[in-house]
């Protein structure tokens, strides 16, 4: 006889562990007696309400489960050459599973996964049963609904990481700029005295321009208030001997050498707006957040702009820079991102140098389907014990206050966005070597 479960219900999972716990997805599937044959249990499995089980579970006294039959079981049976009369009349306990997989009704899902794929053969033939905390028989649990379970999990999971993959990005865009706008900081300062100068002579210049356009404005009124008497009608005063006597004191000031003078002045203050122009304008590529994703850029061109916003301070400093520009072409990346990149090395590489005799290099070739950008100088170095942690967030070797700790690390992750890598080497005394090395076309998945 099949026994009911009526009086053995499963006790209310908290709403906050069933999507967790196995007990979820038990199902109160009717017991079968072990007294009961063969040829009585197989009927049981063309019942509507068995229509989705693979097996049907057997319970002994106390409520204790003893196996379970599969319908594979049945059929293998069946389809034997006198199996209906060889074992149709056996107790059901002779040929069921005795050692089927059992579960704890709190067993967390991930586990019970684990479990199933441990225990339960292929092709799948039978499900498993679940107990209570005395061990005693609470229902049955579908293989099936178990891999639906866990693939729901994995896809909630996976939903959680792309949303924690789009914070990672943000935030790591927010970092990049951050940095940008820090390194933009640093160098405003100096900048102020690169701009500052050629404004000074620009303001100059229209000074001395504006004065001597008024003389030339004063000038030409004498002469036509000169012209004026000579042609009139009346006979002229006194006051063309004013004019006469005033004209004679403006002509050696307004002569031909005084015009080119004036021109002089004016290319000068075309060439001096032309660099402070420059200087903002290589200012706002850097700090621009770069939109436009990649692009074809000259990498000589990058490495000239980073050295024209760090030049105060290799000038303030003393220090040489040789750029040795190799022939490149074109590579697909973030202009403005390889740009920080170029600047971050070429100033921290200033202001490693603290003598008299600096030197940076900064050299560029093409090598097969690759550009190398070196960057050299011979300042303090970088200690062997420092060298694995340099790119490190939050590392500097730089005194308090004076590193964020983050630009070599920014660096190294825009270079591998890239699809290239970035390599030190250093001796303390000696100097440090930076090796970028890129490919000319861009990878699917670089920066955007």
């Amino acid at each position: 006889m099949i026994r009911p479960l009526q009086a053995r219900k499963p006790a209310p999972i908290a709403a906050d562990v069933v999507a967790t716990q196995i007990s979820s997805l038990l199902l109160a599937t009717a017991a079968i007696d072990p007294s009961m044959c063969v040829l009585d249990v197989a009927p049981l499995f063309l019942e509507p309400r068995h229509a989705g089980l693979l097996s049907l579970p057997v319970v002994g006294l106390n409520e204790t489960p003893l196996g379970l039959i599969s319908r594979y079981e049945l059929m293998r049976i069946f389809l034997m050459p006198y199996g209906r009369e060889l074992f149709g009349r056996r107790s059901i306990t002779a040929v069921m599973n005795a050692k089927p997989l059992m579960l704890a009704s709190a067993t967390p899902i991930d586990e019970a996964a684990r479990a199933v794929a441990m225990n339960i053969t292929s092709p799948i033939t039978e499900d498993f049963i679940l107990v209570d905390d005395s061990g005693r028989y609470a229902g049955t649990g579908l293989v099936l609904d178990v891999l639906r379970a866990v693939e729901s999990r994995l896809s909630q999971h996976g939903d959680e990481l792309q949303r924690a993959y789009a914070r990672v990005k943000s935030s790591q865009l927010q970092m990049v700029q951050s940095e940008k706008m820090a390194s933009l900081g640093q160098m405003v300062a100096g900048l102020v005295h690169e701009i500052n100068t050629p404004l000074g002579y620009v303001r100059n210049n229209v000074e001395m321009t504006r004065a001597t356009l008024g003389d030339a404005a004063q000038l030409v009124g004498a002469q036509e208030s000169v012209i004026a008497a000579l042609t009139g009608t009346e006979e002229p005063g006194a006051e063309l001997d004013l004019r006469l006597a005033e004209i004679e004191d403006l002509r050696p000031r307004i002569d031909a050498a005084a015009l080119d003078d004036l021109c002089a002045l004016l290319d000068d203050t075309v060439h001096g707006i032309g660099q402070i122009s420059e200087l903002v304008i290589n200012l706002k590529d850097f700090s621009r957040l770069d939109q436009a994703g990649l692009q074809k850029a000259d990498l000589n061109a990058l490495v000239e702009s980073a050295l024209r916003i760090v030049q105060h301070i290799v000038r303030k400093r003393g220090i040489e820079v040789v750029h040795d520009a190799g022939e490149t072409p074109p590579i697909d990346c973030a202009p403005a991102q390889i740009n920080q990149v170029l600047l971050n090395l070429i100033s921290n590489a200033a202001q490693a140098i603290d003598h008299a005799h600096g030197r940076i290099v900064v050299r560029t070739q093409a090598l097969d389907r690759r550009v190398l950008v070196l960057v050299e100088d011979n300042g303090k170095g970088i200690a062997a014990a420092d060298l694995p942690r340099i790119f490190d967030p939050f590392f500097t070797t730089k005194p308090v206050g004076q590193g964020s700790g983050m630009g070599l690390a920014i660096s190294h992750q825009i270079i591998e966005q890239h699809g290239g890598v970035i390599q030190v080497r250093s001796k303390v005394g000696v100097g440090t070597r930076f090796l970028i090395v890129l490919p000319v076309r861009g990878i699917e998945g670089a920066p955007a």
